[in-house]
C-alpha cells in the first residue's frame, strides 16, 4: 500500500531526528552499561545461609528464610553447622561460600586466637532477631539424688535451685561449634565453678536429648529459640524439669549480652497448665550475620524477611518487638539501618522486586547520566537542522561552478543546461519536512534562473536556434 505524502514526510522527519540523536543515544546506553557493570544492581540468585543442628531453632528459621526469598526468584541455600562459634568462623574464612548466618550474643568471644588471620573480612549485623533463652532440663530421679529422699516419698517433685547443685552430674553442654558451651562456660564462672571438676560431654542436640531421656545423662543444657522442636518436646515431657535461673536479674547486669526474662506460666500448654509456674530464664539476643560484601539487595530481602518471620509474638516477645535495629558486637549494614529508619523502599511496595530494586540501585547513575546528557542535548536541533538543510544548499554549490563556468566561457552553455537539467531531476527527488520545503523550492527557481541565463548566453552565440514560433507574414495582416 503506498504511504500518504504527509504521512511519508512525518517518518521521514522522525527517521531524520532519530538519526541526529543517534550519537546522543549511544552515549547514554554506554554509560548506563557501563553503571551497570560497576553497581551490579541485580542481586545473585544464589545465596548460602548457615544455620545450625538439625532440628534447632535455627534450621527451623533457616527453612523459613528460604521459602520466603524463593518468591523473590532467590535460591538459599542452608547449611547445617553446630551453631554460633562456627558460623562466625565461616564467616570469616575467606575459602568458605557462607554469605550470611545466625549468631548468637556473645559468640564472638568463643573465637579462638587462631582465628585472628581472618579477622581482615569485614562483618555487618542486619540486627537482633529473637531471644535464645538458656535451657537447662535435668532428670528429676537425677535432682533426688542430689536432694537426697524425702519423707516417705510423698514430697513433691524435687527442684535444684542453684547450678553448683549440678557438680556431681553427668552434663551435656552443647556441641563444639556452638555457642552453648562458651555461655555456660561464662555462667559457670560467675558462680565459681571449675569446667574442669564437672562431668562434661558434648553431644549433639538431637544425641543429646536422646541420652536425657534413656538416661545416659543427667542433664543437658541449650541456649536457642523456644521455636526448637527439641526444646518443645522436652518441656512436655514427663520426669524432665527446667532450670529456674531465680537470679536472672542478676546475670543480666553482669553480662552485657543476657538479658533477664520470664516463661509465663501456662505458655506453653494452657489446658495442661505448662509449665505450672512462672521459669525465671537468662537469654542471649540472636543476630543475623553478614559479610559486608554481600550484595545490598540480599541484605534488604533479609531484613524484610526477618520482620515477617519474627514480627509476630513470641513466648518472650510482644508483636514488633523484633527484629532490632541493635547489635553491640557488630556495625548495622546501611542496607539494615535504612530499613529501621524507613521500612521498605518505596518503590517495592508498588513495582515487582526487580524492577523497583533496578530502579533504586540505578537512580544515582541516571541522574548523574542525565545531568551529563542535558547540555548536550541541546546540540540536537541545531545538528538535525543543519541535516536537512545540507540536503538543499549542497545543490548550490554546484549551481556555483555552473555559473562561474558560464562566466569564464571555459565550457559550453549547451553542455551546462545539460548538467543544470541533471541536477534539477536530482532535486525532484530530495525530501525535506514541510518546514523546510520553502528553501526546497527557493532552489528550484534559482535553478530555473540560472538555465534562463545559460539560454541567454547560447542564444547570442548562435548555439542555440531560436524555437520560438515563426509568425507568417500574411497571417499578421
Amino acid at each position: 500500500m503506498k504511504v500518504k505524502a504527509p504521512l511519508r514526510l512525518t517518518l521521514l522527519s522522525v527517521r531524520d531526528l532519530l538519526v541526529t540523536s543517534a550519537p546522543f543515544i549511544v552515549i547514554a546506553v554506554v554509560l548506563l552499561a557501563l553503571a551497570y557493570v560497576w553497581l551490579k544492581p541485580n542481586p545473585p540468585r544464589h545465596v548460602v545461609l548457615a544455620t545450625g543442628p538439625d532440628q534447632g531453632a535455627y534450621a527451623e528459621f533457616g527453612k523459613r528464610y528460604a521459602a520466603e526469598l524463593k518468591r523473590y526468584g532467590i535460591e538459599v541455600k542452608l547449611r547445617s553447622t553446630g551453631g554460633a562459634t562456627e558460623n562466625l568462623r565461616l564467616l570469616k574464612d575467606p575459602k568458605e561460600d557462607v554469605d550470611l548466618a545466625f549468631v548468637q550474643g556473645g559468640a564472638s568471644e568463643a573465637l579462638h586466637a587462631s582465628d585472628e588471620q581472618n579477622d581482615g573480612i569485614e562483618l555487618q549485623s542486619l540486627g537482633g532477631l529473637f531471644y535464645e533463652p538458656v535451657w537447662i532440663f535435668y532428670r528429676e530421679d537425677a535432682a533426688r539424688k542430689v536432694l537426697g529422699p524425702g519423707k516417705r516419698g510423698l514430697e513433691p517433685a524435687p527442684v535444684l535451685t542453684e547450678l553448683s547443685q549440678f557438680k556431681t552430674l553427668r552434663i551435656n553442654a552443647g556441641a563444639r561449634g556452638s555457642g552453648t558451651g562458651n555461655l555456660m562456660r561464662k555462667v559457670l564462672y560467675a558462680n565459681g565453678i571449675d569446667r574442669d571438676t564437672l562431668n562434661l560431654s558434648r553431644l549433639e542436640p538431637t544425641p543429646a536429648v536422646v541420652a536425657l531421656l534413656e538416661g545416659e545423662v543427667d542433664a543437658v543444657m541449650f541456649v536457642s529459640a523456644p521455636e526448637s522442636p527439641l526444646i518443645q518436646m522436652l518441656l512436655m515431657t514427663p520426669g524432665i524439669r527446667l532450670f529456674d535461673f531465680v537470679q536472672n536479674e542478676a546475670y543480666a547486669r553482669r553480662f552485657a549480652f543476657l538479658t533477664a526474662l520470664t516463661l509465663p506460666r501456662g505458655v506453653v500448654d494452657l489446658a495442661k497448665d505448662v509449665p505450672p509456674t512462672d521459669v525465671h530464664l537468662v537469654a542471649a539476643t540472636s543476630t543475623l550475620v553478614t559479610r559486608s560484601t554481600t550484595h545490598p539487595a540480599i541484605l534488604q530481602l533479609f531484613v524484610q524477611t526477618a520482620q515477617r518471620v519474627h514480627g509476630g509474638t513470641g513466648w518472650f516477645a510482644r508483636a514488633g518487638q523484633f527484629p532490632v535495629g541493635q547489635d553491640p558486637e557488630r556495625p548495622l549494614a546501611s542496607e539494615a539501618a535504612r530499613f529501621y529508619r524507613n521500612g521498605a523502599p518505596v518503590l517495592q511496595r508498588y513495582l515487582p522486586f526487580g524492577i523497583a530494586n533496578l530502579i533504586d540501585r540505578m537512580w544515582v547513575a541516571l541522574v548523574s547520566i542525565i545531568a551529563v546528557l542535558i547540555p548536550l542535548s541541546r546540540l540536537v536541533p541545531p545538528i538535525y537542522q543543519f541535516r536537512i538543510r545540507s540536503r538543499v544548499f549542497r545543490w548550490y554549490g554546484r549551481l556555483r561552478r555552473i555559473e562561474e563556468a558560464a562566466a569564464a566561457g571555459s565550457v559550453a552553455p549547451v553542455k551546462l543546461i545539460e548538467e543544470l537539467d541533471e541536477i534539477e531531476t536530482r532535486v525532484e527527488r530530495v525530501t525535506v519536512p514541510l518546514s523546510h520545503a520553502d528553501e526546497l523550492y527557493a532552489l528550484r527557481g534559482h535553478i530555473d534562473m540560472v538555465r534562463d541565463r545559460l539560454r541567454t548566453s547560447a542564444r547570442n552565440t548562435s548555439e542555440i536556434p531560436d524555437r520560438s514560433p515563426a509568425i507568417d507574414p500574411s497571417a499578421a495582416q
